[in-house]
């Protein structure tokens, strides 16, 4: 959990309750659906809550925003980023029905209000969004033909609606087909552990 403070120390006391509960929660859980590596629990808040939160550090959402987590599995980068951000409303969604209800259980036991779960496909989910948001589920250009449908048109934040996803290694062939609608920001930049040498938050802007 201090790696959590270590770079945001501006919690409030209910945000840092709320991240403290997760070791616990995910731990529980994972012993009955397998939502981690059960080699890599003990890296939790580095790999996985740290890891989600690379998001926050490129972009700040305002009040009102609405997120889709597709691909959510037992909750990333959702259920850190719903902390995060009490006033964002976050949707996650994932095919695999047991993820679901991991994700379900755990936002509902530190009590975020701002998290609705769904078990579905992602080509199944027909609402709208500000932003897509998800953890290296597939190749960009797949990703994107699949969540078009599902962004807004009407802008609120500082970056114009699109997808934010968290990936690792080179992605120079993979970022090719959408370079000009791309940003790219090395998690290196903000966070100083060897984990984050090679992990980045791709943006892609989508024009309707």
């Amino acid at each position: 959990m201090d790696i959590i403070l270590k770079y945001f120390p501006e919690l409030t006391d209910t945000q840092k309750e709320q991240f403290m509960a997760l070791y616990d929660l995910y731990t529980d859980w994972n012993s009955k659906i397998n939502v981690i590596s059960r080699k890599d629990i003990t890296n939790l808040y580095e790999h996985h809550v740290l890891h989600s939160l690379g998001i926050a550090k490129v972009i700040n959402f305002k009040q009102g925003t609405e997120i889709m987590d597709l691909g959510t599995g037992g909750g990333f980068p959702g259920i850190p980023l719903a902390i995060m951000f009490p006033d964002t409303q976050f949707h996650l969604v994932d095919s695999i029905g047991k993820k679901v209800k991991v994700a379900t259980e755990i936002s509902s036991a530190i009590g975020l209000k701002n998290v609705t779960t769904r078990h579905c496909r992602a080509e199944e989910e027909k609402r709208m969004f500000d932003f897509v948001v998800s953890r290296a589920v597939m190749p960009l250009t797949d990703l994107l033909k699949i969540i078009r449908k599902n962004i807004k048109k009407e802008q609120c934040n500082a970056l114009p609606n699109g997808l934010i996803c968290l990936k690792g290694g080179e992605l120079q062939n993979e970022v090719m087909p959408v370079k000009h609608q791309t940003l790219i920001y090395d998690l290196k930049d903000y966070f100083e552990e060897e984990f984050f040498e090679t992990k980045k938050v791709v943006y892609v802007t989508i024009n309707k």
